[in-house]
């Protein structure tokens, strides 16, 4: 019996990976000097995790950390040293995907969509620190400026982990609002209401996020190709404006699809 629950843990595990290495094809935007805007493709792993706890989620995370590291291989090529080639293998790929699979600590949590939504959240911040240390040490002086790098990485991947986060945790919540994750057998399960009218407004804050990223895209972007210097000449009053009109918006969306809700319950 144990021996049939491993085997149907490692098929599902695998369908997963296999699931997010399909969707990590799927970019929104990519970037110029790496990293993406994909289909959600982080949100295989993490059910994985939540599934099957901790030990499955690391090995599902490390797993495919590994094909994500074998599609970059080329990147090491750019290594300006062995120590450099090390440590774009262990945070840009093994560290930066493998810690996805961290959700398993909160295996079948009763509350499955407080908890997917905020440890997504927090694997995906873990993710940008990996990234942003790369970047501020391997990367400095190749593609990102040397003087101030640290700032620079933190923009630089922020402005593509932001909006892949948003993207993850609206697919990861509308998942747990339809399926009940807990069971060995997934079911789905009657929607929230309240939770779908949390990621109406999630959806709109998430547009503005996506056009923030768009405007600084173009902000590097110079007749000899990409200078991720011209970033800190962008005009961070027209993000802020729009990442706080976003926000205002979805709550207002949030609050209108409450009440149409309630309006429609008592007319029943």
């Amino acid at each position: 019996m144990e021996k049939t629950k491993t085997s149907v843990k490692l098929v599902e595990c695998a369908i997963l990976i296999a699931m997010a290495f399909v969707l990590s094809f799927i970019k929104i935007i990519d970037m110029p000097f790496g990293g993406s805007v994909t289909a959600a493709s982080m949100a295989p792993i993490i059910v994985a995790g939540y599934r099957h706890g901790l030990k499955w989620g690391i090995v599902t995370g490390f797993a495919y950390s590994l094909l994500q590291l074998l599609m970059g291989l080329s990147n090491l090529s750019y290594a300006t040293s062995a120590m450099a080639g090390i440590a774009i293998v262990m945070l840009d790929y093994i560290g930066a995907f493998t810690v996805l699979g961290l959700l398993g600590i909160f295996k079948r949590n009763r509350h499955q969509t407080g908890v997917l939504v905020i440890g997504t959240v927090v694997v995906c911040v873990i993710r940008l620190i990996c990234h942003v240390i790369v970047g501020c040490t391997v990367w400095a002086g190749v593609s990102i400026p040397t003087v101030g790098g640290a700032i620079y990485s933190l923009v630089y991947n922020a402005a593509y982990m932001i909006p892949e986060t948003v993207v993850t945790v609206y697919v990861i919540a509308l998942i747990s609002n339809a399926v009940d994750l807990k069971l060995d057998r997934p079911v789905t399960r009657k929607k929230s209401d309240n939770i779908m009218a949390v990621l109406n407004g999630v959806l709109i804050f998430g547009i503005a996020i996506v056009t923030d990223f768009l405007y600084l895209f173009q902000r590097i972007q110079s007749s000899d190709g990409f200078d991720i210097t011209r970033i800190s000449g962008a005009n961070w009053g027209i993000v802020s404006i729009i990442t706080f009109a976003g926000a205002a918006v979805g709550i207002i969306v949030y609050i209108i699809t409450k009440i149409f809700v309630k309006k429609k319950q008592n007319q029943k």
